[in-house]
């Protein structure tokens, strides 16, 4: 049985970098805000993080998303280990239920649930990426694998631009092809020019506990990394079913101050169509957070006296 609905100036949907500033900054603009916190971040993935400024021996996604709970504890901030399964419009507000029962009526929305990476599937996938064995994003710590022997494993078409932009820290690129076709000959002429690899037919990735390694023909070979680009899924499903536009990717389409194509629906983080990056994520909160606190009405303070 539901639970009398509860009224909030904003629900934030999704607590990862960009959900968790968010609230931080409507909190400080003396705004009610909800956050439901009922998956995983993305962020929790990252073994360490040197590009993530203000941390000059890096950081790790588990510790920043910790801190970001510590800085949040500070505000009266209602936070449910929940996740939304519904959310519908109500007059000039949403309605928004939960998978634990409840229900919430919220005057904004911000969706910042980020996006699923499709990994191979694999029982020590978690500890290579523990490892630094496999990498998500080559823009995140490309750096840390200068001069290392690198491997972009994906669809030929997907992946070849990976494999260029990754030369910029290695000569030892590998474009390991996770379907059987044949670069065309474009693609062959630009992976050539740029002294990257091409290896079709592999098969059998496996991890020794420090590197990953593929069944090639003739035997196995071993990377010091290997950046699996298998796709991945925006989950953006609420927004969507609301009517909000989305790219080719189901990643969500903005305006200049974060709105959807929905009134009310703020978006931040990678489920929008942009460069997935923390810097990018929190960007994203503290602008979006901003115009809905120009959006709502006007809350003077008032002295009490």
């Amino acid at each position: 049985m539901d639970e009398p609905m509860s009224t909030s100036d904003c629900a934030v949907i999704g607590a990862g970098p960009a959900g968790l500033t968010a609230a931080l900054y409507l909190a400080r603009f003396h705004r009610t805000a909800m956050i439901f916190d009922g998956d995983p971040s993305r962020a929790a993935w990252i073994p360490e993080s040197h590009n993530c400024p203000g941390f000059p021996g890096g950081i790790s996604g588990k510790e920043l998303l910790g801190r970001l709970h510590v800085q949040l504890a500070g505000y009266d901030i209602d936070v449910r280990k929940t996740r939304v399964v519904e959310l519908e419009t109500q007059g000039h507000s949403f309605r928004l239920r939960a998978a634990d029962g409840t229900s919430v009526v919220a005057r904004k929305v911000l969706i910042a649930t980020g996006i699923v990476d499709i990994l191979p599937d694999e029982a020590w996938i978690e500890e290579a990426i523990a490892a630094g064995a496999i990498r998500l994003c080559t823009i995140c710590d490309g750096y840390e694998v200068t001069d290392a022997r690198i491997a972009v494993y994906g669809p030929r078409d997907s992946a070849l631009g990976h494999a260029l932009f990754l030369r910029t820290y290695s000569e030892d690129v590998s474009l390991v092809c996770s379907d059987d076709g044949l670069l065309n000959a474009a693609q062959a002429k630009r992976a050539r020019e740029a002294g990257v690899r091409v290896v079709v037919g592999a098969r059998g990735l496996g991890f020794d506990g420090r590197r990953c390694s593929f069944v090639v023909s003739g035997g196995t070979e071993a990377f010091d990394a290997v950046y699996p680009f298998l796709g991945s899924r925006a989950q953006s499903d609420l927004a969507v079913a609301l009517g909000a536009e989305c790219d080719e990717s189901g990643a969500l389409l903005v305006g200049s101050d974060q709105m959807s194509s929905i009134d009310g629906v703020y978006v931040a983080g990678d489920v929008v169509s942009a460069v997935n990056q923390i810097s990018i994520a929190v960007g994203h909160a503290g602008v979006a957070a901003t115009a809905i606190h120009g959006a709502l009405h006007p809350n003077f303070r008032r002295s009490e006296h």
